[in-house]
């Protein structure tokens, strides 16, 4: 737009309200603007400086500034002083000013006027403005400037050079004094095509800081000036082009106005061209910063709201929501799709209640929605008309859409990744705003293009997880917060690494003779290896300690199996056997971190003292086993090494504060395990994977254990059937006492048949549970067998099978236990 003056150009007074309208003087000036370095070479060359000092730009980038710039003023007395520059003698010597610019001499912003030979022996009389840059960018200069002869000859289309005036001068005004600041700001970045938008940025508000250029006509009289190309409208443009076309297909010269609209036009458009590019380079630098996906997402929809558009919606297919695997087949009209995030720059809450972030639905096919989601092609509609406002609209039950879409400008582009549709996003622009064309067309295809691989990315990566973390979550055991004589509590915490699924693990057994044997394991490494790894030492662990293997024993036989496995993975692995009724933990290591030990007595914690053993997978390396008394009311924290390392730190700091915080009185054992946690995890820096094994020891008291030594004779079975009776009895348990009385002559009667040489022993505990256990020396484990209605045996484990809560049967060293157990009221 063009600004005009309040004043009379003539007089310099203000125009009165009742005075005729004076002629505008307009401060469109075709500038010519310049970029130095700090270098002092040119870094920017616009074309206007090339129209003024016929110079093309890749001439001109990278050379000197001083070779290019006139940087001599007109001095009175020279062979260039004449009568025409008389009226400027005020300015005279402002030439060396622009050389002081050029120079890194002045910090402040200089004008001037001076003359310039250029080719052709052609004499410009140019005016000038020089704006020292600061900052980070390589910028150092700006300098416009604008042919003087061109703006003091007469002009048909009334512009700058229709005033008559004695004089024009170069100078600044505040961006208070006039109106034309704003327009300044607009206009400038259009001819900063090389510029990032925000370099071009920096710069505009460094010129409006410093004062933006004016004309001076006369003494009173000055003009602001914004930039103008001098390139005429674009059927103007177009006409002249097409003249130019025919011009050199006939073979004709082309006149210089044509030739200098062509590259007007060219430069328009490698304008328009690069600033898209850079609009897409700066999008891929602000997405796709995570593989989270809904970090993701929300990256795509700020990325283009509001340089883009003033409104995007962004939705997905469902299978890409869940993280689930590609999804399949094209969609159709029963596809739902889930609107993930909506970015706008209306009212805040004004499209929470209409379109609500996590609704899904799916899109009939007259919809512009489903074209694009089927055709995979972007779709472009330049205004949202009433009827098209009212079919979107009829999708939203309840609620009306209309005001929000009718009259925008709408653009539809898929998000795809290896041909498929993953998702669409909607584009609106407001009605005051240019509508979207073939060009945002191709940008938003290429948007869109960008986001979906970053989408897809994300999609893999979550699917990946998932399924990493179900297979890592069907491996690690549910065990019961309560076994005989002790409490047990865990935590398994994922790491932060990008495989964050790892391969620590826990578990706890059931063994004869009412104890448990505790364990916790580190595979090395993250990802799905380990994790597979980790299941098969879990389920060789489980299968080693039913044969009630000793701790060493077991370590050795489970390095033995990591070395069949292969050499691929080491592993780290502590196993505790706690012994309730002996009041001791039987303990072995391979190269795992200590356990802690909190003695009840006293509240005090410490290290056991283990032999560290070498890792599961090594070979060849011996384990030794210890054993160590403990207390009812103790505590046993056994943990992996992610919960204490941390990179940059020495593990001893670790291991101290894990003492200090299992020794931390708790009301519970989850509140125990969270005190640890909360203290290890506050130091930060944690990255791998965290599993915590706690147990509290209860023991079981003597007087709750009973055992009876029983001769191979088939008589003992009613002997045993009257001892537990009347056990039972002095226990308080009476109501169980047929049923135990039952069990026990089933397990009693089967051991007398089988034991060859050493007596039977049973062994009643009262815990929790009833334990009822029978030792002989036959190494067979009994089996559940099919009994028909003729035969005499097969019926006695399928009787102990239905009345107990349960039961089961290991190796000995010398033979078999085979046990069982049933519930008891709560005390």
């Amino acid at each position: 737009m063009d600004h005009g003056t309040e004043r009379d150009t003539s007089h310099g007074r203000p125009a009165g309200r009742g005075a005729p309208p004076p002629d505008p003087v307009t401060g469109r000036v075709p500038l010519a603007v310049v970029v130095v370095d700090r270098d002092g070479l040119v870094s920017h060359w616009s074309s206007g400086a090339r129209r003024l000092f016929r110079l093309p730009r890749q001439e001109a980038v990278g050379r000197p500034a001083p070779d290019l710039l006139p940087v001599t003023g007109v001095l009175p007395g020279t062979a260039d002083d004449d009568a025409a520059y008389d009226a400027y003698a005020d300015y005279d010597g402002l030439g060396p000013g622009l050389e002081s610019s050029l120079d890194g001499r002045l910090s402040y912003p200089a004008a001037g006027r001076a003359r310039l030979t250029v080719p052709a022996a052609r004499r410009v009389d140019v005016l000038w403005w020089a704006y020292p840059l600061v900052g980070p960018g390589p910028e150092r200069l700006l300098v416009l400037a604008a042919d003087a002869e061109g703006l003091r000859g007469d002009r048909a289309d009334g512009g700058a050079g229709a005033a008559s005036a004695e004089r024009i001068a170069p100078g600044f005004a505040l961006h208070t004094d006039f109106p034309g600041a704003e327009e300044l700001a607009r206009r400038l970045p259009e001819i900063l095509p090389s510029m990032s938008v925000g370099e071009s940025a920096r710069i505009v508000a460094q010129v409006l800081e410093l004062g933006y250029p004016v004309l001076e006509f006369s003494q009173s009289d000055r003009v602001p000036v914004t930039p103008d190309w001098g390139v005429p409208r674009r059927a103007e443009r177009k006409a002249r082009r097409e003249r130019a076309a025919r011009a050199l297909a006939a073979g004709e010269p082309v006149p210089d106005d044509l030739r200098d609209e062509a590259e007007d036009a060219e430069d328009l458009e490698y304008a328009a061209v690069r600033e898209r590019l850079e609009f897409l380079n700066e999008v891929s630098g602000r997405i796709g910063t995570s593989l989270d996906l809904a970090r993701t997402i929300g990256e795509v929809s700020r990325a283009v709201v509001p340089r883009f558009t003033d409104v995007a919606g962004t939705y997905l297919r469902e299978q890409v929501v869940a993280g689930e695997g590609f999804p399949d087949g094209v969609p159709d009209t029963t596809t739902m799709w889930h609107r993930v995030a909506l970015e706008h720059t209306d009212e805040p809450g004004r499209w929470d209640d209409v379109v609500p972030v996590g609704e899904a639905m799916p899109f009939p096919a007259h919809t512009p929605f489903f074209q694009c989601m089927t055709s995979g092609e972007p779709v472009l509609v330049p205004r949202v008309t009433e009827e098209m406002g009212h079919a979107v609209a009829s999708q939203f039950e309840k609620r009306d859409i209309r005001p929000l879409i009718t009259g925008r400008s709408m653009l539809l582009v898929p998000l795809k990744a290896r041909q498929v549709v993953l998702g669409f996003m909607i584009l609106l622009r407001h009605p005051e705003r240019p509508v979207f064309n073939d060009m945002d067309r191709v940008t938003g295809a290429e948007l869109a293009a960008r986001a979906g691989l970053v989408l897809d990315n994300a999609r893999m990566y979550t699917y990946q997880e998932n399924v990493a973390e179900t297979l890592q979550d069907s491996m690690l055991p549910h065990i019961p917060d309560r076994m005989a004589g002790c409490d047990i509590a865990t935590r398994y915490l994922p790491g932060t690494l990008l495989g964050r699924v790892g391969g620590d693990w826990f578990d706890a057994v059931k063994l004869p003779g009412a104890r448990t044997a505790l364990v916790v394991g580190d595979v090395m490494g993250h990802g799905l290896n380990s994790a597979a790894m980790m299941g098969q030492l879990r389920t060789a662990v489980q299968t080693m300690a039913g044969l009630d293997l000793p701790p060493a024993q077991l370590l050795r036989k489970l390095d033995d199996l990591a070395q069949r496995l292969g050499d691929t993975h080491l592993a780290t692995c502590l196993y505790a056997v706690y012994d309730p009724v002996a009041g001791e933990l039987h303990l072995a290591n391979a190269g795992h971190i200590p356990p802690v030990l909190v003695r009840a007595a006293d509240g005090g914690s410490e290290l056991i003292d283990l032999p560290t053993g070498a890792p599961i997978g090594v070979g060849g390396v011996p384990f030794e086993s210890v054993r160590v008394p403990v207390e009812p009311g103790d505590r046993l924290v056994m943990c992996t090494d992610g919960l204490v390392e941390m990179r940059g730190e020495d593990i001893g700091v670790g291991l101290a504060t894990l003492c200090e915080s299992a020794a931390h009185p708790a009301a519970s054992m989850d509140d125990a395990c969270d005190t640890v946690i909360r203290a290890l995890g506050a130091r930060g820096g944690r990255k791998d994977d965290v599993a915590l094994l706690m147990t509290r020891l209860r023991g079981v008291e003597p007087d709750a254990v009973a055992e009876w030594r029983l001769a191979l004779d088939p008589a003992e079975a009613g002997r045993a059937r009257a001892a537990v009776r009347e056990q039972l009895h002095g226990w308080g348990l009476g109501k169980q006492a047929a049923a135990a009385e039952l069990l026990v002559g089933e397990l009693v009667t089967n051991a007398l048949r089988h034991s060859r040489t050493r007596p039977v022993v049973l062994r009643l505990v009262r815990a929790d549970t009833l334990l009822c256990e029978v030792d002989d020396d036959d190494h067979e484990l009994p089996a559940l067998k099919a009994a028909g209605p003729l035969d005499e045996a097969g019926r006695g484990l399928r009787v102990v099978s239905t009345l107990a809560r349960e039961w089961g049967a290991s190796r000995t060293r010398t033979g078999k236990t085979v046990w069982c157990e049933l519930t008891l009221p709560r005390r």
